[in-house]
């Protein structure tokens, strides 16, 4: 266990910016009542100091530094394993990017212990002992605002340097950090980039928001799915970085997402046992995914939203449906797909009635003179002639 107190904490430097910190820190930490974030303080930072307040703590506070004991923190990791195989690879690659400045990097699960440290670390400095540790606890409740708590709390990325941290002793700090989302869009944990006594770079919050996404990405990839959905907008990149991932597994459930794919097709929960429909979100049959997926997985596809809205999206085969594929037989996928005279009529109609009402099933449906409900599941159970 290790502890600072606010003796080892060394004086801000006396630019315009610290200046504006220390004034607000004694307004807030002050017996004047505020009824909003003072000049130049961020709403989100304003917002942590007053839940450390509201804990009963007080600035000038020696900071204590618990960590788990080695059969809590074995539990702890090993079920956080998955992440652990997602996130290292890409703590790797940021620690090469900001290493040479002494940043390092720690990944928390979403109680704010650290499960993972990567990177240069000065180990006879008792505040890099403190924090970079497996097994400590970095939340807003054991240490006071950090960008590791802040994240945690507001579920955005945020920078704090020296003076912002709620505790006088651990004004030595500068970090950036970003919340990680698991493929059902629950909270996991946090990436966080930490130097000591180092000059401030506001940059790195976007650096670890970029790598965060990174480890989402390779946490839905690794999931079981049939299809993977590369999603943007018309005119966007395709099959890069930054772009919406979808699952789908084999029977056309959502199987997870990335935040961009979340933010792109909005999805409503799912209740236990019932998974979401990729047909529930997208103004498609599922059968018309596989069937592009099959045949044209490198071509851009026009995908329909129910909103009337549309995404373009490149659909490729997951391992799922590689091995789904020589079970059925490519003869039988083929007459399965092929749709009848009278089928292929009404597909016309229907396509040409989703077109006019730009999407919007509902005036699609009362144009036809059906049910949405009817229109549902028509769109459900045939291959389309065209995607919209």
């Amino acid at each position: 266990m290790f502890s600072l107190s606010p003796d080892a904490a060394q004086p801000c430097p006396a630019d315009p910016r610290h200046q504006q910190v220390a004034r607000a820190r004694s307004l807030v930490f002050g017996d004047q009542a505020l009824a909003g974030s003072p000049p130049g303080i961020a709403p989100w930072l304003w917002r942590s100091w007053q839940r450390c307040l509201a804990a009963g703590r007080r600035p000038d506070e020696r900071v204590v530094y618990e960590a788990l004991g080695p059969h809590a923190l074995r539990q702890t990791r090993d079920g956080h394993e998955v992440l652990l195989q997602a996130a290292r690879p890409v703590m790797a690659q940021l620690v090469g990017a900001v290493g040479a400045m002494h940043y390092f990097s720690l990944l928390t699960d979403a109680r704010g212990t650290v499960l993972e440290v990567q990177g240069p670390l000065e180990r006879s400095d008792i505040r890099v002992q403190a924090i970079a540790r497996v097994g400590v606890d970095l939340s807003e409740q054991g240490v006071g605002t950090t960008a590791i708590g802040a994240a945690l709390a507001e579920h955005s990325p945020v920078w704090l340097h020296r003076a912002e941290h709620f505790f006088e002793a651990n004004r030595h700090y500068s970090c950036a950090g970003a919340p990680l989302s698991g493929p059902d869009g629950r909270c996991l944990g946090m990436l966080d980039i930490t130097g000591v006594d180092v000059p401030e770079r506001p940059e790195l919050m976007h650096l670890a928001l970029r790598c965060a996404r990174a480890i989402e990405d390779r946490l839905l990839r690794a999931l079981p799915h049939a299809l993977l959905l590369h999603l943007n907008w018309p005119g966007g990149p395709l099959g890069q970085e930054g772009e919406g991932l979808l699952a789908v597994d084999a029977e056309g459930h959502v199987a997870g997402s990335n935040t961009l794919a979340r933010q792109l097709v909005p999805q409503p929960l799912s209740l236990p046992g019932q998974p979401l429909h990729c047909s529930e979100l997208l103004a498609m049959p599922w059968t018309a995914l596989v069937d592009h997926a099959r045949q044209r997985p490198n071509e851009p596809l026009r995908l329909p939203l129910w909103s009337g809205l549309r995404l373009q999206a490149l659909v490729q085969p997951g391992p799922q449906l590689r091995q789904l594929l020589p079970a059925l037989g490519t003869a039988a996928l083929a007459a399965a797909a092929q749709p009848s005279p009278l089928r292929a009529s009404e597909g016309v109609l229907i396509e040409q009635a989703l077109q006019d009402a730009q999407g919007n099933v509902t005036r699609a449906a009362r144009a036809l003179g059906i049910s949405r409900a009817t229109l549902y599941r028509k769109l459900g159970a045939r291959k389309p002639v065209s995607p919209p």
